[in-house]
């Protein structure tokens, strides 16, 4: 499909998690406002829900890479006392107020779906609308680094936990899907596999990435950059090079597209 008529189609956009890589998302955002495609309806996990809600939302691209920065995230100076997780998730309520001063689904400018982790009932759960930030906290809680949300009487937690690429709510409501991945695997060495901590990551990122697999492959457009391998997902200092690597990827492959018009 050619740039133009692209244009034409009704767009969702499914945006994975995978901590500070999804800064790429942000990319991928603003390289497709600059081609002049928008998205109606956007699903995420994790921090795919947070930077789909600021799109939701009507933020623009500085404002989105301004509130990774300035939000405290990925820095470990919340730590709950008394909580199951390191970070206390719930102390980010009233920063997201000043994002979201209307706090809830319908109060968006875009359709969106956001999955969290009912951690009492063992299911994912897709929220779409009612009260906003404690769902985008829940789905972003990943443990055991946060603590999990409480949320209508019950604790949720991280949406990737269960569901990653959440593509679920725009399949056969849109005409054509973008899908941008951003928890990538990548080859491993017997260095990087020598306690229980590098093991635990690189089975649990395994069993994300097959679990997804299926779905990330049916999107009609996909953005997975593999060189985010190179960047952590709490390193905030690659939050502007995942930006930039989600940018790229996404420009030259709507340059192509174009360039079929």
């Amino acid at each position: 499909m050619n740039l133009e008529k692209l244009q034409s189609q009704k767009l969702g956009l499914v945006l994975s998690g995978g901590g500070v890589r999804g800064m790429a998302h942000i990319g991928v955002l603003k390289a497709m406002e600059e081609f002049g495609l928008e998205a109606k309806i956007v699903t995420g996990s994790s921090v795919g829900a947070l930077v789909g809600a600021l799109y939701a939302n009507g933020t623009s691209v500085l404002d989105m890479m301004r509130f990774f920065k300035e939000t405290p995230l990925f820095k470990y100076n919340y730590f709950a006392l008394a909580k199951p997780g390191l970070i206390d998730t719930e102390r980010y309520i009233d920063i997201f107020k000043s994002y979201f001063p209307h706090d809830s689904f319908e109060g968006l400018k875009k359709e969106l779906h956001v999955v969290a982790t009912n951690l009492e009932l063992g299911e994912e759960e897709f929220i779409t609308k009612g009260e906003l930030i404690k769902p985008l906290l829940a789905s972003a809680a990943l443990p055991p680094v946060f603590s999990p949300v409480r949320y209508k009487d019950m604790l949720y937690a991280d949406g990737g936990i269960m569901n990653n690429f959440p593509s679920e709510p725009v399949v056969g409501k849109v005409d054509f899907v973008i899908g941008s991945n951003v928890s990538i695997v990548s080859k491993s060495q017997k260095k990087d596999l020598n306690n229980s901590i590098q093991l635990t990551g690189r089975v649990t990122g395994l069993m994300i990435y097959a679990i997804n697999r299926e779905k990330i492959d049916k999107c009609d457009l996909l953005f997975e950059p593999r060189e985010l391998e190179h960047i952590g997902i709490l390193d905030r200092k690659g939050l502007e090079k995942a930006y930039a690597i989600g940018y790229e990827t996404a420009t030259k492959k709507f340059k192509t597209l174009r360039s079929t018009d």
